[in-house]
C-alpha cells in the first residue's frame, strides 16, 4: 500500500482586537507523517506541541500492543531538516509511549519498575571517524563538509537495522561531540523494546544505500518546516559552538542544503 500523509496542524491560542481568545495557524510549524498504515488521510488539529506529542504517542501504541512475536520491532524513521525539532519531538514521543504502555499502566508489583518499550536511535552515531575523513581525496572539504550525507556511514546504519529486525536486539554507536567522533555499541536496544524510532536527516533520502534505508522503515514520519526559519536556527547553533558568523554561514549552506531531504 502507497504510504500517505499524515497531518498534524499546530494551532495556537491568541487574543483578538476585544481580548477573547480566538484561534489562529501557526504556520511556523507543520508536520506530515507519511503512514503505510493508513488507508485515509486523518487530520489532527492541536493547540501547541505538547498535544502533537501525545497524538503521535497515541497512535504507536496500539501497534506495539498487539504484536504478536515479543520480540518483534516496530522501526520508525524521522526526518527533517537539521534544526526543525527531529530529536525533541522523539524524545517526547518516546516518553509518552512508555508511559502509555499497558503492560506499565497495570504492573501489578509496584517494586518493579517496568522496563521501557520505546527507544530512540539518533543517526549521529553513524558519521564517519574523523581518521576516514582524513583518509579521502579531499579531506579539508571533508572536513569542512561533514555533516553532509556522504559523511555518514548508512552502510553501517543498514546493517544494524537489519540486525535489530533479525535477533530483537543490537548495539548501535552514539556521537561523542566533545571528541567529535562515534562511540561505538554506546546504545543497546534490548527485546523488550517495541518502538525504535530512528532519527536523523537523511533517513528518507532514495539515492544508494540511502533508500535502502529508508524502505527498512515500517512507518516514516517528516518534519515539514519553513525551511528559512530552521535554516537561521542551525546557523545560531553553528555559532554558539564557536564558528564566526560567516564560516557558521557557509557550512549551513554547503551541508545542510534542503535539497538533501
Amino acid at each position: 500500500m502507497a504510504a500517505s500523509p499524515f497531518f498534524f496542524n499546530i494551532w495556537k491560542e491568541c487574543k483578538d482586537s476585544s481580548g477573547r481568545d480566538s484561534l489562529s495557524f501557526a504556520k511556523r510549524f507543520r508536520m506530515k507523517v507519511f503512514c503505510s498504515q493508513k488507508k485515509e488521510i486523518p487530520t489532527v488539529s492541536a493547540r501547541c506541541m505538547d498535544d502533537v506529542y501525545d497524538a503521535l504517542a497515541k497512535h504507536l501504541v496500539p501497534t506495539a500492543a498487539v504484536a504478536s512475536n515479543p520480540n518483534s520491532k516496530y522501526i520508525l524513521g524521522l526526518a527533517g531538516p537539521p534544526g526543525a525539532g527531529k530529536s525533541t519531538l522523539a524524545s517526547e514521543v518516546v516518553q509518552r509511549v512508555n508511559k502509555l504502555w499497558p503492560q506499565k499502566a497495570s504492573s501489578f508489583d509496584s517494586q518493579v519498575e517496568p522496563m521501557d518499550i520505546a527507544i530512540v536511535l539518533p543517526m549521529d552515531g553513524f558519521h564517519l571517524y574523523r581518521s576516514q575523513l582524513d583518509a579521502m581525496e579531499n579531506p579539508e572539504e571533508a572536513h569542512a563538509r561533514r555533516g553532509a550525507p556522504w559523511t555518514f556511514n548508512p552502510e553501517l546504519l543498514l546493517t544494524c537495522l537489519k540486525d535489530l529486525r533479525e535477533q530483537g536486539s543490537v548495539y548501535v554507536p552514539s556521537f561523542d561531540h566533545g571528541i567529535g567522533d562515534p562511540v561505538e555499541d554506546d546504545i543497546f536496544v534490548s527485546l523488550q523494546h517495541k518502538v525504535v524510532i530512528v532519527e536523523g536527516n537523511y533517513l528518507l533520502l532514495e539515492e544508494g544505500v540511502w533508500g535502502d534505508v529508508s524502505s527498512f522503515f515500517d512507518e516514516k514520519w517528516f518534519i515539514d518546516v519553513d525551511i528559512g526559519a530552521v535554516m537561521e536556527r542551525v546557523v545560531k547553533r553553528h555559532i554558539s559552538t564557536g564558528r564566526p558568523p560567516d564560516v557558521a554561514r557557509w557550512r549551513n549552506t554547503m551541508t545542510d542544503p534542503m535539497q538533501n531531504l
